[in-house]
């Protein structure tokens, strides 16, 4: 067990976590899985700059996919890192959904 950014995980730390699987949603939402096996909500929507800009677009935001454990969009033109996406997306749970 250990404790990060206030959080309590039950798992030995692991120094860098990647995305396994994102799952675009509506509204801009993607469900990730993480590589500690969590599932969390990620806004991309919140993405600011210039960059990013293009992920305002609902069909490219469907465009996601997981290179080297990365999300990419745009046939990897576009990409963010997965500790940002982790930090700055919320707990799923599953058992909430029917």
């Amino acid at each position: 067990m250990y404790i990060k950014n206030d959080i309590v995980y039950a798992s030995e730390p692991d120094d860098e976590i990647t995305v396994t699987a994102a799952k675009p949603l509506p509204y801009g939402m993607l469900l990730l899985t993480f590589s500690s096996g969590e599932q969390r909500l990620f806004d991309v929507t919140s993405l600011q700059g210039e960059a990013f800009a293009p992920l305002k677009d609902a069909e490219i935001q469907k465009t996601a996919e997981i290179v080297h454990g990365y999300v990419t969009w745009k046939n990897g033109e576009i990409d963010c890192a997965p500790e940002y996406m982790y930090e700055h997306s919320f707990a799923y749970e599953t058992d909430l959904v029917g």
